[in-house]
């Protein structure tokens, strides 16, 4: 009988033949068919075996090596950064494009996905923090790493979440800019036969860290037949900077006092304030909070005059919308829940707003200290300090008060304002003053302002800002209070710093007539395809005279 030689690998067997009739019964018998898994042997690779990495890993075929890879990160359908991310090798649940790797993740890294580490510690005593697992310490969290890609998916109960605006950065990833120096200008000018006149403006500055130092200057030369003159003014010089764990703007030097509650008003000294610009732009400035219940897990869709402003996906249960971004200063806010069983529910949250309301939980300040500043010859540099607070409360109102004090004169002023829904916005407050005249008078008196706003979207009109202000007999500002005289006109001077025979006509003031009531109105009118109609006026009206500005 004739013996036939097999080999299997390396090593050679001996084997029956078998007939072809015997085969083919053995088939018919055991019609049965097997499929081992991939085996990488090593030897191939080195004849030392024991040098070579465990490959056993890339035997399920789909499986990639552990380490650093820059990936994608979103979180819950938002972008989060490009960042190199460490992988360990196959947790559970990662799914079929992850290469069976689990991503490693720091406390400061968890912090930054906005996890509330408070409510769900991630960082036990003892334990590794250099490589968290998400699902491991909060429950409901999931990951997906998708290899090919290179996108890391992570989704997180909103349970988990700090309340974070959209289009929030931590503030250690804030960036001061780099050390330079600037200038703006402008520059005009005419020529003629007879005269020539020209006017430089200069704005130039230095940046260097967090420090801002600005100087804001004009030039105006003119020459015509027998005069000639040419005067530099130096319109203000100041420093500022940022003062991030406060959300503040510290100013030193020139500037101007803020005009929420008090009128604007000149100084040299100090400000500090609250600063909108430290705000993500979903916080800034006033919307009110729309609250509503979703039934099951939904999509929200926030629409005003017509565009999308807000969309976001919610979890079954209540809800609260505190970071909307309004297109205007008025038109209702549509709001649209697309439940997961196909069902919707809408409704609208009226909406309008005057310059002082502010959000719900939201405090804004405003410090100054310094000398009165005004450019006009015919008034005085006093010391006053102001501070003002306004506070955003529940149920769309807003409280401010503020103080303004001064050697002669002294001021309080207590307000409020709220968003009425179908009836717009108003804001109220009365000032109670004491002030001393250059005459050495003494007056006591009241103001009383009343702001309104509110948008008529069925007939396309928009009462921007409707204003009265009503002022007793004896009411006066600190403006007044630093004038010199009683009544008066500002000079203008030439090169050689002679007066001019003819004064400032805008300048004049008498204080004998104190101002009475002032009326301001904003409307807008859409015309449609004819475009918008825009009026705006005032009417100022004094005490002791029939005089009135318009």
């Amino acid at each position: 009988m004739k013996k036939t030689t097999w080999f299997v690998g390396r090593f050679p067997g001996y084997v029956s033949p078998l007939s072809g009739v015997a085969l083919s019964v053995l088939a018919a018998l055991c019609p049965l068919t097997s499929r081992g898994e991939s085996y990488f042997n090593p030897a191939f690779l080195s004849a030392d075996t024991a040098s070579v990495a465990d490959l056993s890993r890339f035997e399920k075929g789909n499986h990639q090596p552990p380490g650093i890879y820059r990936v994608d990160i979103w979180r819950n359908d938002e972008f989060v950064a490009a960042q190199d991310i460490r992988f360990e090798a196959g947790a559970v649940g990662t799914g079929d494009k992850s290469g069976g790797l689990m991503p490693c993740f720091t406390p400061e890294w968890i912090k930054r996905l906005g996890v509330n580490t408070a409510a769900f510690p991630v960082s036990d005593k003892g334990v590794d923090t250099t490589c968290i697992h998400l699902p491991e310490k909060i429950p409901g969290a999931e990951v997906a790493f998708d290899f090919a890609s290179m996108r890391l998916n992570i989704s997180l109960p909103q349970a988990s979440l700090l309340n974070s605006a959209r289009g929030y950065i931590p503030p250690e990833e804030w960036d001061e800019g780099i050390p330079a120096a600037l200038i703006n200008y402008s520059f005009t000018g005419s020529r003629g036969t007879d005269s020539d006149s020209y006017f430089l403006s200069l704005l130039s500055g230095l940046n260097y860290g967090p420090w801002r130092l600005r100087n804001n200057g004009a030039w105006n030369y003119s020459k015509g037949d027998g005069y000639h003159s040419q005067r530099w003014n130096n319109i203000g010089t100041w420093v500022q900077r940022a003062i991030i764990p406060l959300k503040s703007e510290l100013v030193m030097g020139d500037s101007n006092t803020g005009n929420d509650v008090f009128d604007s008003v000149g100084f040299r000294g100090a400000r500090l304030y609250s600063s909108d610009n430290m705000y993500p732009d979903s916080l800034q400035g006033y919307a009110p909070t729309v609250r509503g219940i979703a039934r099951t897990a939904a999509k929200l869709t926030i629409r005003q005059n017509g565009y999308v402003i807000y969309q976001s996906y919610v979890s079954p249960g209540a809800f609260a919308i505190t970071d909307l971004n309004p297109t205007s200063s008025s038109g209702d806010l549509e709001v649209t829940v697309d439940e997961k069983d196909g069902s919707q529910q809408r409704y609208t949250v009226p909406y309008s707003t005057v310059p002082l309301l502010q959000r719900e939980g939201r405090v804004k300040y405003d410090l100054v200290a310094g000398d009165f500043r005004s450019g006009n010859s015919q008034q005085s540099s006093p010391f006053f300090f102001q501070g003002t607070v306004i506070a955003g409360l529940p149920a769309g109102l807003t409280a401010y008060g503020g103080t303004q004090l001064a050697d002669r004169y002294r001021a309080v002023v207590v307000g409020a304002g709220r968003n009425l829904g179908d009836w717009g916005a108003v804001s109220v407050d009365v000032t109670h003053a004491r002030s001393q005249l250059a005459d050495d008078s003494t007056h006591q008196g009241q103001s009383l302002r009343f702001l309104y706003a509110k948008s008529l979207n069925n007939y396309g009109t928009n009462f921007q800002l409707l204003g009265y202000r009503y002022s007793t007999r004896g009411f006066y500002t600190l403006d007044d209070v630093a004038y010199r005289s009683m009544e008066g006109y500002d000079y203008e001077y030439d090169s050689d710093g002679r007066r001019h025979k003819v004064p400032v006509a805008q300048s004049y003031h008498n204080l004998r007539y104190s101002k009475k009531g002032r009326f301001q109105v904003n409307i807008s009118q859409n015309l449609g395809d004819y475009g918008s109609l825009y009026l705006s006026g005032s009417q100022q009206n004094y005490w002791n005279t029939a005089d009135t500005n318009t």
